[in-house]
């Protein structure tokens, strides 16, 4: 297992270290450069800026100096915000997405397993269709029309819930819907597809020969390998939720990690938008292989020998 795991974390840094070099050649190879804007500015002053970030090197000697400083925890400074380092975007921005993401995350499995086991035990009857028309909606609107649907009815309608912010527990409602709808939709039908595969299998036949109760047959011997796929797609799901929602967050005014990549596109500020996609980069494959670790815990079955 330690040589599993060894080889594991030898590909993580592969994966980081080649993320790094798209990320860096796509920023470089877009049309201008960090200081143009609609208001030109004198060659003078482009140039000294330029100097002061180090722009006018080779490229090749401005990555390795990029990969250096990223290898001591240096994202470097934002090309936007004179003073301001990308590193306290992530560190400001990122608590906030973190906190919005894991309410989301727990909303999700609380109601995509239930939901997914109930109509997987009433396969074919009325409670069946109901989840899977419920899934089938969540999945096909996009997150910022439910967005907008909530805000019109609970927030401008009925008045009940506030349009933006996490001042209070009321702010998290709408953001947590919004954010959670489309995986609480798909964790719901994988959930129930899956179980309705593994109770098809013979030692689920076995042990209800053997006058086990129904409810004891799915959730001690149906539920692990039911599990599988969800806990396969919780890792990357994590990541996304956690790291900030761009939409989301910027239809809410939510002062996340996703509001500070969105300024950095529009803004045209490289080092924010390498910095953010190299942490997302990192904690996706972080959540990635969290889940491998998970799998051994749910099905000791599974072993990496």
């Amino acid at each position: 297992m330690v040589r599993y795991f060894a080889k594991r974390f030898g590909m993580m840094l592969v994966a980081m270290f080649l993320i790094i070099l798209l990320t860096f050649v796509i920023m470089h190879s877009i049309p201008g450069g960090p200081f143009t804007s609609d208001r030109k500015v004198s060659e003078e002053v482009e140039a000294a800026l330029n100097e002061k970030y180090h722009l006018d090197r080779p490229l090749p000697v401005q990555f390795f100096e990029y990969l250096g400083g990223v290898l001591h925890g240096d994202l470097g400074p934002s090309y936007k915000y004179t003073g301001k380092e990308v590193s306290e975007f992530i560190k400001n921005g990122f608590p906030v997405s973190a906190k919005l993401g894991g309410i989301t995350i727990i909303f999700v499995m609380l109601a995509a397993v239930p939901m997914g086991i109930l109509a997987a035990v009433k396969n074919g009857k009325w409670q069946d269709m109901l989840v899977m028309s419920l899934a089938t909606i969540g999945v096909t609107i996009p997150s910022f029309v439910i967005a907008s649907l909530l805000i019109y009815f609970f927030s401008y309608k009925l008045n009940w819930l506030p349009t933006f912010g996490l001042d209070s527990w009321k702010g998290y409602i709408l953001p947590v819907v919004a954010l959670g709808g489309y995986s609480l939709s798909y964790m719901a039908r994988l959930m129930r597809s899956s179980l309705l595969e593994v109770m098809g299998q013979d030692y689920i036949r076995t042990a209800r020969a053997k006058g086990l109760s129904e409810t004891s047959v799915i959730l001690k011997h149906a539920m692990r390998n039911a599990l599988i796929p969800v806990i396969t797609v919780l890792g990357p799901t994590i990541a996304n939720m956690m790291t900030g929602s761009f939409v989301i967050e910027k239809i809410f005014a939510i002062p996340g990690l996703g509001v500070h990549f969105v300024n950095s596109v529009s803004q045209r500020d490289y080092t924010t938008i390498m910095g953010v996609t190299i942490f997302y980069a990192a904690f996706l494959m972080a959540m990635i292989f969290i889940v491998d670790i998970f799998y051994c815990l749910i099905d000791p079955r599974i072993k990496y020998d």
